[in-house]
C-alpha cells in the first residue's frame, strides 16, 4: 500500500482519472470512501453500476429484488442468457466484483418499503434512484429528505429520458417537480410502453456522471435543473425546477414526517399513513392465493390489466381494464370475495381502493401482481 492509501495496482488502474487536475490522489480518496446506493438493478442501475465500480467508488449498495427474465437482456446490459432466473442483486456483486475486486458490492435482494427504506438508505450518501414506479419514486424521494441524502433521478419512458439532481435544502426535491402522482389508469412502465435499449443506457451513464461530480464537488450539478433527452431528435432540453415552499416533505411547513402509504398515495389516497407491518386487511400475496386455489376454495378474479397483456399470461377471472373499471363495476357481485390483480400490483391496488369506496368490503389486491405469480409460484409463466 503506498503512502496515499493505494496499491500500485489502483494507481495503474485509474491513472487516466489521476492525471486529470479535478481528479487527482485526492479526488480518487473522495471516490474510494464514497458510499452510493443503486435502487433497482435495471437499465438504469446497469451502467450506474459498472462505471462506479470501474471509478473506484468504494462501496455500492444494490437494491433490487428481481429476477433476470429474457425480456431484460436487451437493455440491462449487467446480466447475460444464463443468468435468466437468478437474483440481480447477487449477479451485480460478482459482475462488479469481476470489474474492480477493489470495491465493496452489498446486494440486497429486497423490496425498499416504509418499513426499510431509513435503515438502509442512512448507510449511503447518495442515491441513485432507478426505479420505473411512481411509488417507489416518492418513498425513495422522501426517505431521501427525511435523511438528508441527495437523490440523482433517472426515468426513461419509450425514447425520452429524463435526469435531474434532488439535494435538500439546497434545492427542491420530486415532489416539487410532481406534487401528486398521474392517475394510475394512466400510468405506463416499460413493460407496456416500450422502451429503446440503448437510452437507458444514454440516461444512466448521465447519472454515473452526476454522483462522480458530486462525489469529488466538481462541475455544476442538475440541482434545482432537469434534463431531458430525446433519442429521436439527439436533442437535449433543459428546463428549472422551482424549490416549492409548499412542498409537503422540503417546504417551509412540511406536513410529512416520516413515510407513509405510498400504493395508496399513488392510487389517489393522498398522504395515508402507513399501517403497522402485515395489518393490510385487503391485500392477499401469491402464496395465500395459490394455497387457497388448491384447498379448492371458490376465488372470484378480477384483472384490471389491458386486453394485449392478458394475451400474454393470465391467471382467469374478469378482465376489466382499471380506465373502465368505474363505468363497469355495477356488474360485479360485491357480496363475495374478490382479488383484483395486475401486472405488479399497482393499477390493482388503485382499482381496490376504487371498489372500496364503491361499497365493496370483500375485496383484496393481489400483492406483486401476475408478475409475483410468475416469479414465485408458476415459473413457467411468460413474464414480460
Amino acid at each position: 500500500m503506498s503512502k496515499v492509501g493505494f496499491t500500485a495496482e489502483e494507481l495503474v488502474r485509474y491513472s487516466r482519472q489521476l492525471v486529470l487536475p479535478e481528479v487527482g490522489i485526492k479526488g480518487q480518496q473522495k471516490l474510494k470512501q464514497a458510499r452510493v446506493l443503486i435502487v433497482g438493478a435495471g437499465g438504469l442501475g446497469s451502467p450506474i453500476a459498472f462505471y462506479l465500480a470501474a471509478a473506484g467508488v468504494g462501496t455500492i449498495g444494490i437494491v433490487d429484488d428481481d429476477a433476470v427474465s429474457i425480456s431484460n437482456l436487451h437493455r440491462q446490459i449487467l446480466y447475460r442468457a444464463e443468468d435468466i432466473g437468478r437474483q440481480k442483486a447477487a449477479i451485480a456483486r460478482d459482475r462488479l466484483a469481476a470489474i474492480n475486486p477493489a470495491v465493496d458490492v452489498v446486494p440486497y435482494s429486497q423490496r425498499l418499503d416504509s418499513f426499510n427504506a431509513i435503515d438502509v438508505i442512512n448507510k449511503y450518501d447518495i442515491v441513485a434512484d432507478c426505479t420505473d414506479n411512481f411509488p417507489t419514486r416518492y418513498l425513495l424521494n422522501d426517505a431521501c429528505v427525511l435523511t438528508r441524502k441527495i437523490s440523482v433521478y433517472g426515468s426513461v419512458f419509450r425514447f425520452e429520458g429524463q435526469v435531474s439532481v434532488f439535494e435538500t435544502p439546497r434545492g427542491p426535491c420530486y415532489r416539487c417537480l410532481h406534487p401528486t402522482p398521474p392517475p394510475p389508469e394512466l400510468v405506463q412502465d416499460c413493460a407496456q410502453a416500450g422502451v429503446l435499449g440503448v437510452l437507458p443506457g444514454i440516461v444512466g451513464t448521465l447519472q454515473a456522471n452526476e454522483i462522480l461530480k458530486l462525489i469529488l464537488t466538481r462541475g455544476t450539478a442538475l440541482v434545482g435543473r432537469l434534463m431531458m433527452v430525446d433519442a429521436l431528435t439527439a436533442r437535449v432540453q433543459e428546463i428549472a425546477i422551482a424549490k416549492d415552499p409548499d412542498c409537503p416533505v422540503c417546504g417551509t411547513r412540511p406536513t410529512i414526517h416520516s413515510l407513509i402509504d405510498y400504493e395508496a398515495f399513488c392510487s389517489g389516497d393522498r398522504e395515508m399513513p402507513i399501517q403497522e407491518e402485515g395489518k393490510r386487511d385487503f391485500e392477499i400475496s401469491v402464496e395465500e392465493l395459490k394455497r387457497r386455489m388448491d384447498n379448492g376454495e371458490r376465488v372470484a378474479l378480477l384483472d384490471v390489466r389491458e386486453p394485449h397483456e392478458r394475451q400474454i399470461c393470465n391467471l382467469g377471472g374478469q378482465l376489466i381494464p382499471l380506465r373502465e373499471l368505474e363505468q363497469k363495476k355495477s356488474g360485479l357481485d360485491a357480496r363475495h370475495e374478490l382479488v383484483v390483480y395486475c401486472h405488479h400490483g399497482i393499477r390493482s391496488h388503485a382499482a381496490v381502493m376504487m371498489l372500496k369506496r364503491s361499497g365493496f368490503h370483500h375485496v383484496k389486491n393481489l400483492v406483486g401482481g401476475i408478475d409475483a405469480w410468475a416469479r414465485q409460484i408458476d415459473t413457467a409463466m411468460p413474464r414480460y
